[in-house]
């Protein structure tokens, strides 16, 4: 009995070694740029953005993560994603009918684990 608890304490203490960072940032689109245009994580951490536009409509996207998630003008959207993937890959603005949009770029960096 007792080596059975042991046991499952041990893996109760490695799944907590193994549980992702949660990451946290507030990105704000205005005067067409995100503030901050970089954002650093680690591989597997869960990352929670939210998106504030502050004078437009903008978007958040990423290619190879999937996402592409909208703010209309004065309103903010949360949205969460698992950074399973390392590299540097650029977010950007994808809406085509806001001027300047195309010129809002940032890069994430999921660093390897």
């Amino acid at each position: 009995m007792i080596a059975t608890g042991i046991f499952i304490a041990s893996a109760m203490a490695g799944a907590q070694e193994q549980a992702p960072n949660r990451r946290e940032f507030t990105i704000v689109a205005k005067d067409r740029a995100f503030t901050p245009n970089k954002v650093e994580v680690s591989q597997d951490d869960l990352v929670k953005i939210t998106l504030t536009s502050g004078d437009r409509p903008a978007s958040f996207t990423i290619d190879a993560y999937r996402i592409a998630k909208r703010a209309a003008g004065g309103l903010s959207t949360t949205f969460e994603f698992r950074a399973d993937q390392a590299g540097t890959f650029t977010f950007y603005c994808n809406l085509t009918k806001e001027p300047g949009c195309a010129d809002m770029k940032g890069t994430l960096v999921v660093k390897a684990k």
